[in-house]
């Protein structure tokens, strides 16, 4: 089977959440913990039920497995509980030799994915200033396999890059240049993403690092400028919890990553500037995106679409109901999962729900109907063994 694939260009846009977020807003209890294990596979099992989700990340950091080796126990749970895209995190340099490793396996040897990687590993290094080792080793690694390198300088405005925000992104984007030049002296031609993101500013009131201020689109310019593909942030909040506010920055900061042309646009789903993940936050970002490709899609003007035999059909009596043109294109209209359209009487008769509340009960429906296909027995025992040895 062709793997799937993400087709960089122009202005086509990529959904999906991002990794390594150290807590979760448990949709059950509603209440904040420590990330687990299984909340990395039932995320996963979420995404991939999720029709607007295109790629997966880890999302959480699993608190109940070794930390030194927790990215093999991510990278495990995507391959087996995920068909889609994976974009994986490594702490040191040896997770990432584990995981493509792994990935080989599923792919059915070293050359199929090099052929046709349906993975990228995704490096943050200090800034563009600063690119610490095992950045770099992941970077030059990755361009020998053919294995996409998103190489992305995570600075933080004012701390360690400038606090304006052209002075925060050149530092940044120098750093990005530096990575791109190494990967094609390693390997040319080697697949390398760019960042399609600001530097995160300090907010100097709070000391919180920033996942959703408005200050994005002039990295997205730069990434079109030089025609490389982008890795942007949109769908995170630093609400602390799904409500209102996570709502309105999800949903604006997905609009203007999409109106940017960001291709590759991650972080749905986070709260607390990146240190809280929800479910319930991933699926209403899910219906957000819904709602701007609908917005986005292009209107098809001719004959059919016009109507014009059935305007002429009913122009007297003005009533397009029943006639078999509204039969034939009524779906082709936007409909919301969560969103609400119903009466008030039927809101209320259905428990007066929230939008929240609709997402919650959307992701249960998820997590107990979608069952993911398996991997064959044998690809996962190869792939346990791989994790097994990395923990010792």
């Amino acid at each position: 089977m062709t793997p799937p694939a993400l087709r960089l260009e122009g202005y086509r846009c990529y959904y999906g959440p991002g990794s390594d977020c150290l807590n979760i807003i448990d949709h059950r209890s509603r209440k904040r913990r420590k990330a687990l294990l299984k909340d990395v596979q039932e995320g996963l099992v979420l995404c991939e039920g999720l029709d607007h989700v295109d790629f997966v990340m880890s999302m959480l950091l699993p608190s109940d497995v070794d930390m030194t080796v927790a990215d093999r126990y991510q990278m495990e749970a995507m391959l087996t509980q995920a068909r889609k895209p994976i974009i994986f995190v490594t702490y040191e340099f040896e997770g990432c030799p584990d995981c493509i490793e792994m990935a080989e396996v599923v792919a059915g040897g070293a050359e199929a994915l090099r052929d046709k990687p349906n993975i990228a590993c995704y490096i943050n290094v200090v800034s563009g200033l600063r690119h610490n080792k095992e950045g770099l080793q992941k970077l030059l690694y990755l361009a020998s396999k053919n294995i996409p390198a998103l190489y992305i300088p995570s600075s933080t405005a004012g701390v360690t890059s400038p606090v304006t925000p052209a002075g925060a992104l050149a530092v940044d984007n120098a750093g990005a240049l530096v990575g791109l030049v190494l990967s094609q002296l390693k390997q040319e031609g080697a697949p390398m993403i760019i960042s399609g993101m600001p530097p995160g500013h300090l907010d100097m009131r709070t000391m919180v690092s920033t996942y959703a201020e408005p200050e994005r689109g002039m990295t997205q310019a730069l990434a079109h400028f030089y025609g490389l593909p982008m890795f942007s942030l949109a769908g995170a909040s630093e609400s602390k919890i799904p409500d209102s506010q996570a709502a309105a920055e999800a949903a604006l900061s997905l609009m203007s990553a999409t109106l940017a042309g960001g291709q590759i646009i991650h972080d749905l789903g986070y709260l607390e500037s990146g240190l809280t993940f929800s479910f319930a936050q991933l699926a209403l970002c899910d219906e957000i995106v819904s709602w701007i490709k609908g917005f986005d899609r292009a209107i098809e003007v001719d004959t059919e679409s016009l109507g014009l035999d059935t305007v002429t059909e009913v122009a007297v009596e003005g009533q397009f109901l029943n006639t078999k043109h509204t039969l034939r294109h009524f779906r082709e209209r936007w409909y919301p999962q969560l969103f609400e359209r119903k009466t008030f009487e039927a809101w209320r008769d259905e428990g007066s729900k929230d939008l929240i509340a609709r997402a919650t009960e959307r992701v249960e429906s998820i997590l107990a109907e979608h069952k993911p296909e398996p991997l064959p027995k044998r690809i996962q025992g190869k792939i346990r063994d791989i994790v097994l040895r990395a923990a010792g």
